[in-house]
């Protein structure tokens, strides 16, 4: 089923919902933040939960019940925690949508709904768990509250798939460069805000400690100035993720730190991927985390190259009990 018919099948069951909840473990559960973002910034009465699945499972929220929504994701739909989540949201009442690229897998069998996104094909396939989510953020807020936007929505759905083959068509050079550059750095710390947030923590977490098995170390740019930036110095290695939108502003304030200080700084722009110029403005900034994290994967693609590292290489992961 499509996002769109999910809630309206859950609508005409439960007129009523009072929250929703964004449940997942890594990287799937930072793809499920800008679904989060946009509940947050547009939503009246709905309240939302951002939620690693583990926590969820033996911290469970109060309000998850038949009044709740519980979104679950996990790519192969394996991950234990995520499988345990789901499962007990639908012991409490909720209706639970499970988001996989495995249409048999646990997580599928412990949801009323599953959405089946790709991964293979594409670097826009690999972003359709994420778009999904947000599809399902939109419908939700349209369906029960109404949403003056929703058909600038729809047409940055329309447009996000090719914005991001578009995207990491040309960025192979710029991410050689980077590659050459932070190869031997000994930590890398990645900075966003707004609906880009948890790109950043994804590609701290994920792509450089678990892939590449660098330090790293995340935060949003808006903290940057209470705390983080008393590491700045020259040639401390940081990448910048920058928004077209709202929190655009927060963004610039931070480089304009870094440049001040001469830190070693690789920015990655929405503006030049053509978020704000092919997206509706009311609208842009919630399809900023779908074209950089493209561009992030291949950076990331590029870095394991020159470190002869792959990304599917682990030394703890799927190989120990933990």
């Amino acid at each position: 089923m499509e996002p769109k018919q999910i809630i309206e099948a859950i609508k005409k069951e439960r007129p009523e919902i009072k929250s929703v909840y964004f449940v997942g473990c890594g990287a799937s559960k930072a793809e499920l933040y800008p679904g989060k973002y946009f509940l947050d910034e547009n939503a009246k009465v709905l309240r939302t939960g951002h939620y690693s699945a583990n926590e969820f499972l033996h911290a469970t929220p109060a309000a998850v019940d038949q009044t709740a929504i519980v979104i679950t994701c996990s790519l192969g739909g394996t991950t234990p925690e995520t499988v345990a989540a789901s499962k007990k949201a639908m012991e409490l009442g909720a209706k639970v949508i499970a988001v996989t690229h495995a249409a048999d897998s646990p997580l599928a069998k412990n949801a009323h709904y599953v959405i089946v996104h790709g991964f293979e094909a594409n670097y826009a396939a690999k972003l359709e768990k994420m778009t999904n989510v947000l599809m399902l953020a939109v419908e939700i807020l349209n369906q029960y509250e109404g949403y003056d936007h929703y058909e600038e929505m729809q047409q940055g759905f329309a447009k996000i798939y090719g914005l991001i083959e578009q995207a990491v068509s040309f960025v192979v050079p710029a991410a050689q460069q980077f590659a050459q550059d932070y190869k031997d750095a000994p930590v890398i710390y990645v900075m966003s805000s707004g609906a880009t947030q948890e790109v950043a923590y994804a590609f701290s977490i994920c792509l450089l400690m678990e892939m590449q098995w660098i330090n790293s170390g995340s935060f949003h740019d808006g903290e940057f100035f209470h705390g983080p930036f008393e590491i700045v110095d020259k040639g401390v290695p940081f990448i910048l993720l920058m928004n077209e939108g709202r929190t655009r502003a927060l963004d610039s304030r931070a480089l304009d730190f870094l440049n001040r200080f001469d830190a070693k700084t690789t920015v990655v722009d929405g503006k030049d991927f053509g978020v704000g110029s092919e997206i509706p403005a009311a609208v842009c900034e919630y399809f900023n985390p779908m074209v950089l994290t493209a561009v992030l994967r291949v950076y990331a693609e590029q870095l394991a190259i020159v470190r002869c590292h792959p990304l599917t290489m682990r030394r703890y992961m799927w190989k120990l009990e933990y």
